[in-house]
């Protein structure tokens, strides 16, 4: 008996291979009637679940994207971070506490230079972060004594030598005004700020070491968001990325930290391995703590981690757009197949079941529509990369090349990451064997805010063209179409000449 290989009839799709079809859409079908609540973990039938995101947008899991900033800027959106697990257990911990100990309107200082810190590294500084007030501190951190502060009123580029230190011209400590971190609220901040004509008010503990700061320019953002993620005490929610090697270590200083929900980070995740990690926190955490895995790509591996426990699962391999595993190792399926298969088998599971396990969109996500796409085949929430790694609040460099601004962007299967355990199969290997991740720049997009509220209008106006005022409706009457190759031409501008192409003659 010869056995041979399973074959697929059909070929798998991405999404840029499809279009929806509109449907009739009624007089209260308008986008700002449109809700995009969505829930993030496992529920039962009847009940609602422990969490549900605002919107349905998460950060991805790399060094890249998701650190402390990004989760609070996401959070206030109404989205979540997952803080990236490839550093240190302190070190995440420490970011994840960061975000639930913020302070709405109280930022923590990001441009930080020491006393002797010259002009010349100053003027980089700000070309990199563009922000021209920094923290004069003893050692240079976000928390260390603060000894001044240097704005460009304080510097004339033309009449200083570029070799001249922070503190020949920084305004020091003893002309400074500023606050108590530990009795003062914003609302006494601002107050400080506007009869003191202030741009920025620093905030100290009594050793005079730097803990907050407050922005004028902030003041119209501070107001409540009505959209913020935030958990039963008001903070903000936060995710955190584990591995399956050291879980036993980690998962519990995230819990300790207040991590809302864990996600095992992942290449491929119908492995012993996750259901191992699994067992580990059921049995160490009860259902009090939420962790979601992952990746799959078909109905298969959906099943295997639902009935492990995962409280969502990702699903894609080889869709992003850093990720060259199906390149490499040549696995992976088309997103858009991969995510209509999977939500087949969550529906499926939910009736036999009575228990709903969302599902995640991972990678293969282009441009705004494919986003609308995902949501329509099934996917309750994104998780994205390339996305939120060009904007302000990611935790890469700005760089200029040939005059235009990018953000550095990296795989976690890259040797600049050098994630092992996100690939690991096993064995003591403790090192990448080859790369499944490419280091690159990504256009630079400017604040998370902007971005996100064009992105969310895009999706709501489509909604409204499908007759749908929430995911889930949308997901019900949603007609979906795969498109040609001449179709998808058709589809851009075509058969005309762009007034751009003679802007730059």
């Amino acid at each position: 008996m010869i056995i041979l290989a399973y074959y697929y009839k059909e070929a798998s799709h991405t999404f840029g291979e499809y279009l929806l079809v509109p449907g009739y859409s009624s007089d209260k079908c308008i986008p700002d009637n449109v809700s995009l609540k969505t829930p993030l973990v496992r529920f039962k039938k009847g009940e609602e679940p422990a969490i549900s995101l605002n919107i349905p947008m998460v950060s991805a899991i790399m060094q890249a994207v998701s650190n402390d900033t990004m989760a609070i800027a996401l959070a206030k959106e109404g989205g979540l971070s997952f803080i990236y697990g490839s550093q240190s257990i302190e070190k995440q911990a420490e970011m994840v506490a960061k975000v639930k100990n913020y302070k709405s309107g109280f930022v923590n200082s990001d441009s930080n230079i020491k006393p002797t810190t010259t002009l010349g590294e100053i003027l980089e500084l700000k070309e990199a972060t563009g922000h021209s007030t920094m923290a004069v501190t003893e050692d240079g951190t976000d928390t260390g004594k603060l000894l001044g502060i240097v704005t460009s009123r304080d510097y004339r580029i033309t009449r200083m030598p570029m070799s001249m230190q922070a503190k020949e011209f920084m305004t020091p400590f003893s002309k400074l005004v500023y606050a108590d971190a530990e009795t003062t609220t914003l609302s006494q901040a601002n107050d400080i700020i506007w009869d003191k004509k202030l741009n920025m008010l620093p905030l100290v503990d009594r050793n005079q070491c730097l803990r907050y700061m407050v922005f004028r320019k902030d003041y119209t953002d501070n107001k409540e968001n009505k959209n913020e993620l935030i958990d039963s005490k008001k903070r903000y929610m936060v995710g955190a990325g584990i591995n399956t090697r050291d879980y036993a270590e980690r998962v519990p200083a995230l819990v300790e930290a207040g991590a809302d929900v864990l996600c095992i980070d992942s290449s491929e995740g119908f492995t012993e391995w996750q259901r191992i990690t699994l067992n580990y926190i059921h049995e160490h955490f009860g259902d009090r703590v939420k962790v979601g895995a992952g990746n799959v790509v078909d109905a298969d591996g959906f099943r295997f981690l639902a009935e492990a426990g995962a409280d969502f699962v990702k699903v894609g391999i080889g869709g992003g757009s850093i990720c060259i595993t199906r390149e490499t190792k040549g696995i992976g399926r088309g997103q858009a197949t991969s995510i209509i298969d999977v939500a087949k088998a969550r529906d499926e599971y939910y009736e036999e079941t009575g228990i709903y396990v969302p599902i995640c969109s991972d990678g293969g996500l282009v441009h705004d529509y494919h986003m609308t796409l995902a949501l329509a085949m099934g996917a309750d929430f994104m998780m994205l990369g390339r996305y939120f790694s060009r904007f302000d609040e990611s935790p890469t460099n700005k760089v200029r090349i040939n005059g235009t601004y990018y953000k550095e962007y990296w795989g976690e299967g890259s040797n600049r990451a050098r994630n092992w355990q996100r690939y690991d199969l096993g064995g003591q290997k403790n090192k990448l064997s080859f790369e499944e991740g490419v280091d690159s720049y990504v256009p630079y997009a400017g604040a998370l805010k902007d971005n996100v509220d064009l992105s969310l209008s895009k999706i709501r106006s489509t909604m409204c063209n499908c007759g749908a005022l929430n995911i889930k409706e949308f997901q019900e009457k949603a007609k979906l179409t795969l498109v040609s190759a001449t179709s998808i031409v058709e589809g851009g501008s075509h058969d005309v000449i762009l007034k751009d192409a003679f802007s730059h003659e």
